[in-house]
């Protein structure tokens, strides 16, 4: 066969709890596809000691197991001898399970997915109470944390899934019986985790993820099949809300629906596609806290078919009924022009649609008159205009009627007429057209100067003007009040914008965000009000005066029930109060933002303080503790009269506790300076030293003994650094490369050899700085460890147990810092470490 072979498919046995009897049926199919003639090897199979799953094992082929890291239990699944041998199937117990340190991969699901790529089809099991996303869930019904997860994504992937299930009856007995666990585990498992209640918890949970992974396999199938039409796999409410105030009505009528059938409940709210029309976004808020107080999913939709759009969602997910509100407009209105309600009935097709009566349909449509959207400006020229123009047309009409007919005269009453109609609106233009129509009926129409009319076409001319006249009008004022409100809604979007960014870039979100709603509404003060235990207090203020109570603004923005912007300084129109919302909104959550962070740096904080802590006492207990016994066992070894000592044995005596004294000073010391650093206290002196003079006293305090090899040139510039320090930081960095450096043989008085560490110390200058190395052939640092070496309480990640506490290089970088200098850590060639001090080049100031 040419070409790469596919991907395998896995078969996943999902149970509810252990003991359903998933490994049974993962075998008995195991056998099914042998007896198919189909190649199947058992990987790994845990029978647990059941003689029932054990013998299912008979007849199929089995690779040994992989001895675990260090020979421990239990053995793990062999990847590379299933990879060789690929089969056409292999079976694989227990997809969640860890496997143990040194194992090829972390996890069996992984083990599992290499597998899968080699084109080997899999068989595997999995408990519910390992599903990531359900690991939590099952541990606060059942009290038993599970450690070993499998990602749901994995699960879903799985070609087939299939459930195995049985009633907690059935289990408990299958339990009792000795079939799932030892004569001894029964009782405590029959009295804790296979509790009645919890096998049925844990049964529900299994069916509803179940489910779930179902419907979106049906939902992804009806995508890539392109199926639009409704099927009745699952039962789904819809209820569509205008966001009028029967909108409530609807929610909770259609809540009753889907509980008697069971089913799923959305409430969608379609949002015509120039936002320039519809309900106030406060009361959909509203509604759609209702919705989710009540169980329901809430959505909005655009479009400007509202019928359309509602019922491609209504397709989009599966719904089999849809709650729709009787029309509040009349009935002579449904006459010219078919409802929502009628249209969606006659467009739904499987979908039953259910029309609900409601109180606001007896009121019919609340008729409010509407703003007019013209200037003051362009109403009074469209006045003025209406009055002007029919008498400057009449005029011309009377100087030129011996060359004009009446056609001429009405078409320039009709331009007359249009003009005020686009200048002034709806008022100026109807009287202008009443005012034309007599001028042109008095004046140019036979009989002249008489309101009568000669023929039927001299009247038909004139209504036609009056209805142009009107018709104009409204296109107009429609067009301008449009024009009106997409200029607020790109003013809105603009704040909001700026809002969103202000929250987001700010380094003070809060206070940057009230100042911007004082400057945006030209307001005296802005402020946020939270009420706790009753009493209001001001989270955040800007300007003077801001208010202390809601009641003393002068216009109140509630957020919540417990959260206000108060606003002073002048009242508002309505209009505003969408933007302002939202900028309510917005500041609350910068507020909540901005305590997340001060908690969680708190938090960090004091787990940063507490990890210090512990590691200190950890550190210096033993640390103080293994000088301490030696001194006290030398001092008493000097002390009892009954020990005769040597002169030799004295001085060694002393020496031991001269030795332990020198450690604890140098503990006590690098403590010290580590609390000096922590409070800032340190206010290094500055001056031009040279490296040979600081190793010098450096060295001069470690063992005689110690191999260090010293290449520091005299010749080399002089760094600004402060002398002391400077001395501490490289004995701090020669003490550690010692005690962790790699032994070297030395030959020791009376012929014998003896391992020293051995240190080499080199100095060279680059540009305008003096670099001091300090190098060691030790086993070095693990990978990607060179920054937190300089942290506190660290020692080669506490791998040994050399003594110190870890505060050697963490002491150093801090003098290093305080000096303008840095200190850096490389890995030696050869293995080992580098330790690089760098420091500027002192400029001499000449007189």
């Amino acid at each position: 066969m040419n070409g790469k072979r596919k991907r395998g498919e896995l078969r996943i046995y999902l149970g509810a709890a252990p003991g359903v009897g998933k490994t049974f049926a993962m075998l008995g199919e195991a056998h099914r596809r042998r007896d198919r003639g189909t190649d199947v090897v058992v990987g790994l199979v845990e029978t647990h000691g059941r003689d029932r799953t054990a013998a299912l094992l008979d007849g199929l082929e089995q690779l040994p197991r992989r001895p675990a890291h260090h020979g421990a239990e239990p053995a793990e699944l062999d990847v590379d001898a299933l990879l060789a041998r690929r089969p056409e199937v292999a079976v694989v117990d227990e997809l969640a399970h860890t496997n143990a340190p040194g194992s090829r991969n972390a996890q069996r699901w992984q083990d599992v997915e290499e597998l899968l790529d080699a084109g080997i089809d899999v068989l595997s099991t999995v408990n519910v109470q390992h599903l990531a996303s359900l690991n939590d869930v099952v541990e606060r019904i059942t009290g038993v944390a599970q450690r070993e997860t499998v990602p749901d994504e994995v699960v879903r992937r799985a070609e087939q899934l299939e459930l195995v299930d049985i009633t907690p009856e059935a289990l408990r007995r299958r339990l009792a019986h000795g079939n799932v666990y030892a004569a001894h585990k029964i009782d405590a498992a029959l009295g804790n985790y296979f509790r009645v209640g919890n096998l049925t918890a844990l049964r529900e949970l299994a069916l509803l993820w179940l489910a779930d992974q179902v419907d979106v396999a049906l939902q992804r199938y009806r995508s890539e099949q392109h199926i639009t039409d409704t099927w009745e796999t699952r039962e789904r409410v819809v209820v569509a809300i205008s966001g009028g105030p029967e909108s409530e009505t609807l929610i909770r009528r259609g809540r009753r629906v889907a509980l008697r059938a069971g089913a799923d409940l959305l409430v969608v709210h379609v949002l015509r596609g120039d936002g320039l029309a519809g309900a106030s976004p406060q009361l959909v808020t509203g509604f759609r806290r209702v919705a989710e107080d009540l169980g329901a999913t809430f959505h909005t939709v655009v479009g400007d078919d509202v019928p359309t759009a509602l019922l491609e969602f209504a397709r989009g997910v599966n719904a089999t009924q849809l709650v729709l509100g009787t029309s509040r407009r009349p009935r002579l209105t449904r006459v010219f022009a078919e409802g929502i309600g009628s249209a969606v009935t006659q467009a739904s097709g499987p979908i039953d649609v259910h029309m609900v009566t409601h109180e606001e349909a007896r009121r019919g449509p609340r008729w409010r008159p509407a703003h007019n959207a013209l200037s003051r400006h362009r109403r009074l020229a469209g006045w003025l205009l209406a009055l002007l123009l029919p008498g400057a047309v009449t005029g011309l009409g009377l100087v030129g009627h011996a060359d004009m007919g009446f056609s001429t005269d009405l078409i320039a009453f009709l331009l007359a007429t249009v003009l005020v109609a686009l200048v002034g609106g709806v008022g100026p233009s109807v009287v202008a057209a009443f005012l034309g129509a007599g001028l042109l009926n008095f004046f140019l129409t036979p009989p002249r100067y008489s309101l009568a009319v000669a023929g039927p076409e001299n009247l038909i001319a004139l209504v036609a003007m009056l209805v142009v006249a009107v018709l104009v009008a409204v296109v107009v004022d429609r067009a301008a009040r449009l024009a009106v409100q997409g200029a607020r809604a790109r003013t809105e979007a603009a704040l909001l914008a700026s809002y969103a960014r202000t929250v987001l870039t700010s380094p003070h979100p809060v206070a940057r965000l009230l100042e911007k709603v004082r400057e945006n509404f030209g307001l005296e003060s802005v402020a946020l009000l939270e009420r706790r235990e009753g009493e209001w207090t001001r989270v955040a203020c800007v300007g003077p005066r801001p208010c202390d109570e809601p009641d003393d603004a002068d216009v109140d923005v509630p957020v919540t029930a417990d959260v206000h912007l108060a606003l002073r300084g002048r009242a508002l129109p309505a209009g505003d109060q969408r933007a302002l919302e939202a900028a309510a909104g917005q500041a609350v959550l910068a507020l909540r933002h901005q305590r997340m962070a001060a908690e969680a740096a708190e938090a960090q904080r004091r787990a940063e303080t507490t990890e210090l802590r512990t590691a200190l006492l950890s550190a210096v207990g033993h640390d103080l503790r293994t000088p301490l016994t030696s001194i006290k066992a030398a001092v008493g070894s000097l002390r009892d009269p009954d020990l005769r000592l040597s002169a030799g044995d004295t001085a060694e005596l002393l020496e031991a506790v001269e030795v332990s004294v020198d450690r604890l000073t140098g503990l006590i010391d690098n403590l010290l300076d580590s609390s000096r650093l922590a409070t800032g206290a340190i206010a290094p002196h500055l001056r031009a030293v040279t490296y040979d003079e600081v190793v010098a006293r450096a060295l001069a305090g470690i063992d005689e003994r110690a191999a260090v090899a010293v290449d520091v040139a005299e010749h080399l510039p002089p760094v600004l650094a402060d002398l002391g320090l400077l001395e501490r930081v490289v004995a701090n960095v020669v003490d550690n490369a010692l005690r962790h450096g790699r032994p070297t043989p030395r030959r020791a008085a009376g012929g014998t050899t003896a391992d020293e560490p051995e240190v080499a110390i080199r100095a060279s200058a680059y540009g305008d700085r003096v670099e001091l190395r300090v190098v060691d052939h030790g086993q070095g640092l693990p990978k990607h460890a060179n920054e937190t070496a300089f942290a506190p309480f660290q020692r080669l990640g506490d791998r040994d147990a050399t003594p110190g506490v870890g505060l050697g290089l963490s002491v150093a970088k801090g003098f290093m810092e305080a000096m303008g200098g840095t200190i850096a850590a490389e890995d030696t060639p050869g293995g080992g470490l580098t330790v690089v001090l760098s420091l500027p080049v002192a400029r001499l100031v000449v007189a």
